[in-house]
Order: structure tokens, then sequence, then C-alpha cells
């Protein structure tokens, strides 16, 4: 066994008993697995969240009752989120009503009457005006509305296609502007309610604390306090927890999950007619409908080891162990990861070993491990480490989720890549082809990205961040571009027009990316990707020899670093009269006069400064793991964008220093193996060859840049190095999509690269060993 394996594996197993210990040291948690409600027919019972098993931090309250006919039914006061009501696909919202004709409405000054609505379509009137919203564009007086200001590229879209091609877009009350989708209210908050279509027609809603008053066939009231008929089935959404509705008689039994508060003791007093039956959180917990799905995926790599052992007999016990353990790790990262989207999570000891199972066949699988992985395992561990510690002491079951979304993705993340590499081709793919896949995984990424303007922000859409995803796929599809730019020889037109036209595609996909981000209003990105694009035309200088280039991009970066010296020490009063981010230069430049926007940097500062060298514990944070976090659960984004703040706290600046250190070395094993890539491309005497090594090197390449990115922002914002910037730190952070769509690609790519090279290297030799 090498050097290397060691090494890694004494970091890996280290590590590992952290989490261990983390694990059994977390003190006792009860929850309550049934909330049991008893009510007479007509009598209501009022309760805030807490009661329903949600965490004592969730808002509002609500009542609960029957009708006389026995029917259950809740509403909620209109001070909190929301009530939801949902059956199988169906959604219903308190403080919302499927619009019909003869309705009216008021909101603050404006009176609206409903002449027509159907599924397709509602006509509003207000005075002398008439309104018609379809579901995509607003019309007065037949005519639609000039843009907004901030308008995006879904409302451009929507007045120059027909209807059948328009993106879904709501209808907006409030504001001091009409434009656009938007009617203005004098005295109401932009949003203060809108309509919206969904699977039932046209649903018209209003914000918490906004009253609406509703007039229809069943009198006039306030639209917030109408109550949502429960049934048998139906899952009740209160703030952020889920209770599943069993009622029975007079008892109404409601299983929660989810966002579910813990105690430490069955101790709680609790209103007269409400009762809970509690379960204690078990780290081995396994839901009953888990045990066929896992039975099925069992199954499936039986059939796939058999299946290599049928295929592959020069190798068949390396290759049916390979193909069985990489479909039992994926399968098994799709059964957490599906049991942790229902709301029923497996206990945080499985989630564990299905992690250390893919850690450990990443670290033993290789025939000869590359530096790159031993440097990944341990930053994968130490991840691990920090979101299993952080939810494990947490008042509440959500903060786990993070721990085993990585978990799964994880074990999800190694069996796709082994098996990936399993089906490869033994013969090189033609060049043509290579270049086909590229364009479907730009098209793939555009699609993803398109889709994050229609419908999303910069949050994502569909829970997913697209944007990790175009960062994977615009590598690619510049690492191909700088491929065919390196070519030695002449070519027509010169050396910057064929650096212009191989480079067309990659520089038009930033564009496009650029500009996606522009319309979800998320900026932090496009440092990342100047920062990236710096260090690939900075490669490409270096690996041509252009010295007078990679010498003034080194002034550049220089200027850049001089640059935020400078804002550092610039006054708060001209940067004050900035149009772009100045709140956010203001609040990193003195964030104690501004304490309320500046709260996350802040609260920040004040765990890195509890942590001291060696933890808050005085032991980096060995006698802390998995107990109460304390005060940092309350810095916003702690398990994304500033989990190094808790890092920090828990195991003090040494142990920062030491997980810098895994980072740089991170980063320079990447660079090693794009360097061996060059090399072999550059030795290779096949132009295709070639071609696919250089492509592999610059992949590389800019997967070690944006890597980079991360950690250098990610560490600058919660240092308060640079004005916060919102990007996760690589490994560390809880990115589902970061880990999924760019960091497990990176890294098989990585593993494929070094197994390329060594086989290369092998035939080389074996062909010098011929007479």
């Amino acid at each position: 066994m090498s050097r290397t394996r060691l090494a890694a594996g004494a970091l890996l197993a280290a590590l590992c008993a952290l989490q261990m210990l983390a694990l059994l040291r977390a003190p006792a948690a009860w929850l309550p697995a049934q909330v049991a409600l008893t009510l007479a027919p007509g009598a209501t019972l009022d309760v805030d969240h807490a009661t329903l098993g949600a965490p004592a931090a969730d808002p509002g309250r609500l009542r609960l009752g029957r009708d006389h006919d026995g029917t259950w039914w809740a509403a909620d006061d209109g001070t909190g989120a929301p009530l939801r009501v949902q059956d199988g696909s169906r959604q219903r919202r308190s403080g919302s009503v499927v619009l019909k004709p003869g309705q009216q409405f008021q909101l603050g000054v404006l009176r609206m009457r409903v002449d027509a609505a159907g599924g397709d379509a509602v006509d509003l009137a207000a005075g002398a005006i008439r309104w018609r919203y379809d579901g995509a564009l607003l019309r007065r007086d037949g005519k639609p509305q000039k843009a907004c200001p901030d308008a995006r590229f879904a409302d451009a879209w929507n007045r120059i296609v027909p209807r059948a091609l328009a993106f879904g877009r709501p209808l907006v009350f409030g504001g001091n502007l009409d434009c656009g989708n938007r009617i203005a209210i004098a005295g109401l908050p932009p949003h203060a309610a809108g309509i919206a279509r969904n699977d039932d027609g046209l649903v018209l809603g209003a914000a918490p604390a906004v009253p609406l008053l509703l007039e229809d066939d069943r009198g006039a009231a306030l639209l917030a306090g109408r109550p949502l008929r429960l049934a048998a089935g139906q899952t009740l959404v209160a703030g952020r927890t889920r209770l599943l509705l069993a009622p029975g008689g007079d008892v109404l039994r409601l299983h929660p999950n989810g966002h579910v508060a813990l105690y430490a003791d069955t101790q709680k007093r609790l209103p007269a007619g409400v009762a809970w039956t509690w379960t204690r959180r078990g780290p081995w917990d396994l839901p009953a409908h888990a045990a066929l799905p896992l039975l099925a995926v069992l199954g499936l790599a039986l059939t796939g080891a058999l299946t290599a052992l049928v295929l592959n007999p020069a190798n068949r016990w390396r290759a049916g162990a390979a193909v069985g353990l990489a479909l039992l790790l994926a399968g098994s990262g799709a059964v957490l990861f599906w049991l942790q989207r229902t709301g029923a999570p497996a206990g945080p000891g499985l989630g564990l070993l299905v992690a250390w199972a893919a850690l450990a066949f990443a670290l033993l699988a290789p025939r000869r491990l590359e530096p790159v992985l031993a440097a990944a395992l341990p930053l994968l561990a130490v991840g691990l480490l920090a979101q299993l510690d952080l939810g494990l002491g947490a008042p509440d079951t959500a903060w786990l989720r993070h721990f085993h979304k990585t978990a799964a993705l994880l074990a999800l993340g190694a069996g796709a890549a082994t098996l990936a590499s399993v089906v490869r081709p033994a013969r090189r793919l033609p060049q043509a082809r290579i270049e086909l896949a590229l364009l479907l995984l730009t098209a793939v990424a555009l699609l993803a990205l398109l889709l994050q303007v229609a419908y999303g922000d910069e949050t994502g859409v569909f829970d997913l961040q697209p944007v990790e995803f175009a960062k994977l796929a615009l590598a690619a599809l510049a690492a191909h571009c700088l491929a065919l730019a390196c070519v030695d020889g002449p070519a027509p037109g010169g050396a910057w027009r064929r650096a212009l036209r191989v480079g067309a595609p990659a520089l038009l996909f930033m564009l496009l990316l650029g500009v996606a981000l522009v319309q979800v209003d998320d900026y932090s990105p496009l440092v990342l990707l100047a920062l990236w694009g710096g260090t690939m035309m900075l490669a490409q200088a270096l690996a041509t020899r252009r010295r007078g280039t990679a010498l003034a991009l080194a002034c550049v970066a220089l200027a850049a670093v001089a640059t935020v010296a400078l804002l550092r020490g610039a006054g708060a009063d001209g940067i004050a009269r900035w149009d772009f981010y100045a709140d956010r230069f203001l609040v990193w430049l003195d964030p104690g006069t501004h304490p309320h926007t500046g709260q996350q940097l802040l609260l920040g500062a004040r765990a890195i400064a509890q942590g001291g060298w060696v933890g808050a514990d005085g032991a980096f944070g060995v006698t802390a793991l998995g107990r109460d976090p304390g005060f940092a659960l309350r810095i916003p984004a702690v398990q994304d964008d500033f989990a190094a703040s808790f890092y920090l706290a828990r195991h003090g600046l040494a142990a920062a220093v030491g997980l810098w250190l895994l980072q740089a070395l991170f980063l320079a094993a990447l660079l090693r193996l794009a360097l061996r890539c060059w090399l072999a491309g550059a030795n290779a005497r096949d132009f295709r060859v070639a071609w696919l090594a250089r492509l592999r090197c610059f992949f590389l390449a800019g997967g070690a840049a944006f890597a980079f990115g991360h950690f250098l922002l990610s560490w600058g914002t919660n240092l308060a190095i640079f004005p916060v910037m919102g990007q996760p730190m690589s490994f560390l952070s809880a990115g589902g999509s970061h880990l999924l769509f760019f960091i497990c690609p990176l890294l098989g790519a990585a593993a494929a690269s070094s197994q390329t090279l060594e086989e290369n290297e092998s035939c080389r030799s074996t062909s010098n060993m011929k007479p």
C-alpha cells in the first residue's frame, strides 16, 4: 500500500472516529410522534405552532375546530406563514381563494369585482377600468401595461409570443407603480396580494398580516380567517412543519415530520384537549417503508455484479465487486435522499455508515490513489463532521437534513462515478462524439438557466442551483476551446482570429450565464466567473509560453488586491452614493452602524472570536462534539455561506489553518494532474490523443480555478476580507447542488484522467520492452 493511501486512510480514520464520537455524545432528544386533539362537534381550539410539534421559534397561531356535522377545519390568524393543506398534487392555502364570477374584494383603497373567471383567464373591474389577466400577462383596457424597471426576460417574452408559449407570471397588487403585471395600491407594500394559476384555476391570495376583505355567496369576511377543510390522508403544513392528518371521530391525530422540535425530556405543558405520543430520536432508526426499496437496491447490486462477472472474464472478480458495490452505494444514496425528501429520514447513524462506505470505496478502489482524491476524501469527511455536529446539537430535526443530503449525495456520486468508469468504452471516443456530448451538456445547462430565469430567483429553481451545473458545462466547453486554440502551427487569419473563432462558444455561453445571473439578481457568481476567467487566461498564457500576457494578468491580480485594500480604507460617505450594492459595501466596511443588515457578519465575527485558537471548549472542539452549537445557529446561512464561521467557533483558528492547508493541497494536486495531462499531450504522436490530453488539462485547471474561487470568497466572506459574496465553501458547506453537479464530476474527471495517464504510461513501457 502506497504512502499516499496510508496517509489519507489514517486521516480519514481519525475524522470518522470524531464523527462517531459526535454521534455517541449527542444528548437524548425526544420529539412528538403523534399529536392528538380531542374536540366535540361545534368546538374550537386556539393553539400555536409549537403545540403541534413545530420548533418554538416558529411564529403564528391557528384555530382548529369541528363543524356540527363532525368535519374538521383549520384557520390561521394571518400573522405567520399561511397554512397549507396538501392532498396529493393539489394544494390549498389559507388566505387564498379560487376566483369565481360575482366575487368582490377590497385591498386597501382598491375595490375590485370579478366579472368573469375560468381556468384560463379572469376579468376584473375597478370603477371604469377593466383588467384581464391570463396567468401570464395583464392587460389594462385591452392593452399591456408598460414594462417595469426591474422586468425579467420572461416578462418581455410574454409580450411577444402567443399565450401557449408564455411563461406563467403572477399578477401582483401593491406598491406605487402600475407596470407589467403590477397594480399599484397606495399605502400597501409591494406584493401585498396576488393572483396566480394553479391546478384549481386562478387563485387570489394575500400576504401575511395584509387584510383582504372578500365578498361572495358565503358573505363578507377577511380572507385570512377562512377555514380549510381537513380530511384523512391530507397533509397540513404549519410554518415549516408537515403534519399528516388522520381524523377519527372526536380525535384528530397529526403525525409531524420535517421541522419537528426536540426536547430533553417528555415533560411539556399542553393545552386541554391536546396529547402527545413521545418517541426518542434514534441514531439507527429506519422507516418501515424503506425496507422494500433497499431490498430492490440489493437485488440490483447482485444482478449487476453477476453480469460483470460474466462479461469480464479477464478481470471478473474485480469488475464484479466494483459494479456490485457501485450499484449498492448509488442505490443506498438514492434511497436515503428519497427518505430525506419525504420528511422521514433514516437515523444519522445509518447515514454515517453509508458515507463511510462511500469514502472507503473511493479510498481503496483505485489501483493507485491520486493525491487529488487523497486530499478530497478528508475534506469530504470534514464537511460531514461539521454538518453532523451542527445537526445533532440543534433544537429541531431540520438541521440534520444537511448531513443526510450530503451523505446521500456522496454515496450517489461515488457509485455513479464508478459505474461511469466501468461502462467507459475501451477505445477512445472520436472527437466528433466528444464535441457532441459537450454541446448536449451546454444545452442542458442553458435550459436549466432559462428555467431559473423564468420561474426561480437567486436561490435557484425547483430546489436546485442551475449555476453549479452551468459552471461544470462552462469549464468543459472552455477546455475544449482552449485545447483547439493551443494547436501548434499556422492558421488562416492569424493567432487572434483563430483564438476568437475557437473560443466563441465559451464566450457566448459565459455571456448568457452572466445575463441569467443578472436577471435573477444573483451577482456573487459573477465575481467567481471573473476570477475563473482570469485564471484560465493565465493557464493558456503559461501553456503557450506567452510570458508578457502572464505578467500582465499577474499585475491585474495585484491591482485587484490593492483595490480591495483601498476600499477598506475608503470612507463610507463616498461609497454611500454608489448605485450598485452600496448597502453591502457599507455593511462590510462598518457593520456596527448597520446592525440589522450586518447581522450575518456580526454574528459570524462573534462566533470566530469565541472560538479563539483552540475552539470554544479549549480542546479543538472535541469535548463539544454533538452538543448544543449555541448562538451559532442564529447566524443566517450558517450551514452554507457561513459554515466556516461555525467551524472556527467549534474547532478554533489552529484547526482552520489545518483545513486551509488541506484545501491548498487539494488545489495543488489538481494543478499537478493538469500539468501531467499537458505534458502527456505534448509528448503524444497522435493529434487526437494530444487534443484529448489538453482537454483534460484545461478542464482540471478550470475546476481548480472554480474551487479556488469558492475557497477564497468563502474565507474572505467569513473573515470580512471581502464584501459578503454568498458563495459556499466547497466540501465544508451543505451545498447539495454544488456537491452533486460540480465537486463529484470534477473528482470523477480527475480519477478518469489519472487512470488514462497510467494506462498510457503502461502501454509506452510495454512498447519499449519489445525488440
